[in-house]
This record gives structure tokens, sequence and C-alpha cells, in this order.
């Protein structure tokens, strides 16, 4: 046979091999890209359970200052604007002040009042929680049956555009907060991503039995609302009113987002206080203008002080009406006579 005749008849059995071989790379590849989709697609749907999961115990929260009207739909615009701004930011949680939507003060009691605004302006904040997936907290007035004088409020907005609870201002300020707003007889309480919260509001601050009683009901944070503003000078009772606030948080082992309004003179900037008392943050002292920040909640990291794990139990120990560490000496006659030495 000559060399043409042979060169002929192996041309078709390498291109035939060639072709075998290419198929079978061609099949492992085609398998290797499926297997790499199928884990891509895995991994996608574990994501969510990954993200749920690390955001366990933690959150981002917004606190926001701004300078608030007796006219709803002004103030649900600048609202609506922060809540876009801190979703923006990675923000979990946005938290505004007393009053913020409604306005807060005797105009509150005005015949000519906007409810019918005030009720539009509630339904598109909880359109933008929905669209941003991000919880509000809001101060408004909600308007009770006549003759009763409304609620001084805050709604608790979810993540789903959904009002989840409401707090109502359980120590309204005699005179002038009795005269328009009717006072509230129930605490708000709620988780955001396994932290229990609730809500107080201006003057319950001076009541150290709601904080304890939070305590109690195992309350890690507290947004606390405030409307100290619209003032020509600050009255000397708000000079300490975050020192009081430092004091919740450090001796009850809490955050504390205390915002306010920054309308006319601020009895105080808008503060984020850390579960040892120390304000960790706060807004600038600027009058008359709108600031937020945002800040880091956690309960896996540890603070000093009252958030030590044993002097949280001493706590709870003296919540439930212990009040002394350790075990009582009993018989003792040199411990009873309380007159000799």
């Amino acid at each position: 046979m000559s060399r043409v005749e042979v060169l002929v008849l192996l041309v078709p059995i390498v291109v035939c091999a060639l072709t075998v071989t290419e198929c079978s790379f061609g099949a492992e590849a085609k398998q290797s890209t499926s297997s790499d989709t199928q884990k891509v697609s895995a991994d996608s749907k574990e994501q969510p359970k990954a993200r749920a999961a690390k955001k366990k115990g933690r959150f981002e929260l917004a606190t926001v200052q701004f300078v608030e009207s007796f006219d709803p739909r002004a103030n649900g615009k600048t609202i609506r604007r922060h809540i876009a701004e801190a979703a923006k930011g990675g923000a979990d949680v946005v938290h505004f002040h007393e009053g913020a939507l409604s306005g807060y003060g005797k105009e509150i009691s005005d015949p000519n009042y906007d409810w019918d605004a005030l009720r539009e302006e509630i339904k598109s904040i909880l359109t933008e929680a929905k669209r941003h997936r991000i919880w509000v907290i809001v101060g408004s007035a909600h308007r009770l049956t006549p003759p009763n004088k409304p609620h001084n409020s805050v709604y608790v907005i979810s993540p789903e555009g959904k009002i989840v609870d409401r707090y109502d201002k359980r120590f309204c300020v005699p005179p002038g907060d009795l005269e328009h707003y009717s006072p509230g007889n129930h605490f708000a309480v709620f988780e955001i991503n396994g932290v229990r919260c609730s809500v107080l509001i201006c003057f319950d601050s001076r009541f150290p039995e709601l904080y304890r009683e939070l305590y109690k009901q195992k309350v890690r944070l507290v947004f606390h609302s405030f409307h100290i503003a619209r003032r020509k000078k600050v009255p000397i009772q708000f000079k300490t009113a975050r020192q009081i606030l430092q004091g919740h948080a450090a001796i009850n082992s809490m955050w504390i987002s205390a915002t306010n309004s920054s309308a006319g003179i601020m009895g105080f900037p808008s503060v984020f206080i850390t579960p040892d008392g120390v304000i960790a943050k706060e807004l600038p002292y600027e009058h008359d203008k709108p600031n937020m920040m945002i800040n880091k909640v956690s309960t896996r990291r540890r603070y000093h002080g009252a958030s030590r794990r044993v002097w949280r139990e001493l706590s709870q120990q003296a919540a439930r009406g212990k009040l002394n560490s350790g075990e009582v000496v009993k018989g003792d006659p040199k411990s009873e006579d309380r007159t000799s030495f």
C-alpha cells in the first residue's frame, strides 16, 4: 500500500477521533457550567438566611432632627426625604422626634387643623417605609373620637409598611400638655433584628419607673422622642435632660436614641447613648437646621458598667425586690444592733 493510500485512510480516523474528543470536552464544559450555576443558585437561596443571621442582634440606626411645623404635608415631605437618605446610608431604622409629622403644641387643638392631610401623610410614610424596606419611628398626634383630645404619640412602622404599634405619651406635662392631649396607658415593646425595643416621649424621661419597667421586660433599646424647642432660651430643667438619659442608659443597660426638634432654640441636640451611659455621638447644636446621624446597635459588643453580665443579673434581682447582693447575715447581734460599734 502506498503512502498516499495510507494517508487517505488515516485522515478520516483522526478527524473522527478529534470530533469525539471535542464532544467529550464540550460535555464536560456543559456539565461544569451547569454545576456552577446550581452552586450559584444554591448560594443565592442561602444569602437571605445568611444575611438575617448576620443581622441578628444588631442594626444600623438613623437619628434625625429637623424643623417641623403644623403643616403635615410639609413635615411629611421632609420625613420622606430623610427616610430615603437613611436607607441609602445603610440604616435599618430611622427615628424622628415628638410631633415630627403633626407638629407639637396647642395648635393641635385648633378647630381648623388639617386632620385629613395628616392621615394622607401617614399613608405616604407607610408607603415610603415599604419602598425602602426600613423601620420608621415617627412622632405625631393621633386623633381620637371627639370630644376626646388626641394622644401625643409615636408610630412604630415596619419595613412592610405596617403600623405594628403606637406609643401614647403617658406623662403629659401639666397643665399645658393635658389641655391639648389625652395621656396614654400602655408600653409599646417590639423587636428589630432580635433586639427588644420600646418608645418613650419627652417628659416620660423624668420617671425612672418607666425605664425600670421596660428593663423588667428585657428591653435593650429605647427610642426617646423629644420636643424641647421653639424657645427664646433653654429653661434650667432642660439642661440636665441628657444627663438623666445617660443615667437611665447606664442603670438599665440600654441604648437610647434621643431625638429632638431643631426648631428655634433647642434644649439639646439629638444624641445616641450606649448601655454604659456614654454619649457615643450627637448631632450639631444647630438651631433651625436639619441633621442626621447613623449609629450601630449590637448586642454582641461588650460595654462597661451596668452592661456587664454580673451587674445586669444584680440589677434584675433588684428590680424584683432583692435590694442587696450576696447572702444576708441572720441572727448576729452585732449586725442587728445598729447603734453600737
